[in-house]
């Protein structure tokens, strides 16, 4: 049987309905999973205060990143009920949780206040929203698919993703209009609780929106023809002939998507942030804007593809995020901070030690304060400071030091240095380095140079790159699979392919960067993922584009 035979067309009022309904139940979902990565810089000051400043934020992001670890046994859960009792009534279940959740974060205490215990809620509220998050998607792009002309599929479908950016975009105005309403010392105490706290109200409005939905069509015709799944799970993991999809849709089309989509994003927002030092404002402000340019291009994209198909759109998207991902956030840096831009041509940061005292700059149990030998109180400091620096290991036995420009700081031996005058030296050593650093131009962004219309076009042609790759791959992801294991089986791959490529990509990148000192070593993580994809997807994934999806 033809999708045309199915059901006669349907109306055009039907067919906004079902698009903006979903559409918009989406981006009050995303805005929720969004909020916490929007504000991991101020989450890991009140969650995370009993590390240092370094691992803390990493732990932040590692907690971000728990959300996705956790969206496939979301996928999983809900993709089988959605399987097995509709679409619908799945997507609503995973509406109430996410909703809920996101209000909890609001009112948990910190570590300040309860301990150990703070960043353990947090963690536990992030597991409830990757689970929810796992299995939303999914549903809501099978929903509108089934219910979408084959000829429009591509378009129908790309409202979702569309508003998934939309959904980040509604949590940086909304930061961005509470930061702007009260003093800055307010919103970092409190004031960055009330957009948690707002998600009561989104979440009363998505649930009335999406009641007014009926079942899919598709899954009200396999009922009746009583051809659902009844294990959609082992169907779409346990046969080959199913899990070659599976796996083809996560390695050729899912991991190059998630890696390009939250470089755009979220490294974006941090890099603005933590490299450029740009204030969390104006960082907001830019990405909003650009956010609200760059946003309807993933419809377009998803229109090209019902013209020029999926593969070629998704496919062109990560070869060229590939390419231009390393060129473009080293003009991202001249154009917000050119005075830190010129320091690091100018004026480079060389650390020569004894590389066998180096550690890397990260603690994953929080017991270390990288103090203990001169080379990492130096790269402690500079990884704080984003300044980028190479290392060098000394060829004498002289202590470690620091060359900036010509300029060349001896850090103290602290080896030689009594217990009880330690802190004293490292403080005094700290002191020097920040006045060289000032001086030799690495410095926070200067409003007044920052190039505000450069920085919003960056941006824009980062989000195009996830917007050409974001666009047709709903349509296509919902094309590989049978109607009976559909939700079930483009769920896992859509999830365990964002949690692991896209979610941990924060983390990773800048541990790296930590790691390494330079503050664009981060980015080689997408950019192989980005090819990797993209090599495989040219040989493995197959065109949907005009397929039936019964």
């Amino acid at each position: 049987m033809t999708d045309a035979a199915l059901a006669p067309a349907p109306a055009k009022q039907s067919a906004t309905l079902v698009v903006g309904a979903s559409a918009l139940g989406t981006m009050f979902e995303w805005y929720d999973f969004f909020l916490y990565g929007a504000l991991a810089s101020v989450i890991a000051k009140h969650f995370f205060s009993g590390v240092d400043e370094t691992t803390g934020f990493v732990f932040a992001l590692a907690a971000f990143a728990v959300g996705f670890l956790v969206r496939p046994a979301g996928a999983l859960v809900f993709g089988r009920l959605g399987d097995l009792v509709g679409r619908k009534y799945t997507f609503l279940m995973t509406l109430v949780i996410m909703g809920w959740a996101t209000v909890l974060i609001g009112v948990v205490p910190g570590y300040d206040a309860i301990g150990l215990a703070a960043p353990l809620i947090l963690v536990g509220l992030r597991i409830l929203q990757g689970l929810a998050i796992g299995g939303e998607f999914g549903g809501a792009i099978t929903y509108v698919a089934e219910h979408a002309s084959a000829g429009r599929r591509g378009l129908h479908t790309a409202f979702i993703p569309a508003t998934a950016m939309a959904g980040l975009l509604l949590s940086l105005i909304v930061i961005m209009i509470t930061r702007a309403s009260m003093p800055a010392d307010d919103f970092a105490v409190w004031g960055w609780r009330i957009p948690f706290l707002l998600s009561a109200l989104l979440l009363a409005i998505s649930l009335w929106i999406r009641l007014k939905l009926g079942e899919s069509p598709v899954f009200q015709h396999m009922k009746a023809e009583a051809a659902t799944s009844k294990a959609p799970l082992a169907e779409s993991f346990l046969r080959w002939a199913n899990l070659k999809f599976v796996l083809v849709a996560l390695f050729g089309v899912v991991a190059g998507q998630a890696v390009v989509f939250y470089t755009a994003t979220f490294y974006a927002l941090y890099f603005l942030e933590r490299t450029a030092k740009v204030d969390g404002l104006t960082t907001t402000s830019l990405l909003a804007l650009a956010l609200a340019l760059a946003a309807p291009l993933v419809v377009c994209f998803g229109w090209l593809s019902d013209r020029v198909g999926r593969k070629p759109v998704v496919l062109a998207g990560y070869a060229l995020a590939a390419l231009l991902f390393v060129p473009l956030f080293g003009a991202l840096l001249s154009a917000a901070n050119p005075a830190l831009a010129r320091a690091k041509d100018a004026s480079p940061v060389v650390v020569r030690a004894d590389l066998n005292d180096c550690s890397w700059q990260f603690d994953p149990i929080g017991r270390r304060r990288f103090d203990a030998t001169a080379c990492d109180v130096i790269r402690a400091y500079l990884a704080r400071a984003g300044a980028s620096y190479s290392a060098q290991p000394r060829t004498d036995t002289g202590p470690a030091e620091v060359e900036i420009g010509t300029l060349v700081i001896a850090a103290p031996n602290l080896a030689s240095i009594p217990e009880s005058e330690r802190a004293r030296a490292i403080e005094a050593f700290r002191a020097r380095l920040e006045a060289a650093l000032i001086a030799a131009g690495y410095v926070a962004a200067d409003p007044a140079a920052v190039d505000r219309p450069l920085v919003v076009a960056i941006l824009v042609a980062l989000l195009a790159l996830a917007a050409m790759s974001t666009g047709a791959y709903s349509a296509l992801l919902v094309e590989l699979f049978p109607a009976r294991i559909r939700y079930s089986a483009l769920s896992l791959p859509q999830n365990v392919g964002n949690g692991l490529f896209g979610g941990f990509l924060p983390a990773i990148a800048f541990t790296v960067v930590a790691a390494t000192g330079d503050v664009f070593a981060g980015l080689w993580y997408p950019v192989i993922v980005a090819a990797a994809t993209f090599v495989i997807g040219l040989f493995l994934v197959p065109e949907t584009r005009g397929r039936s999806i019964l």
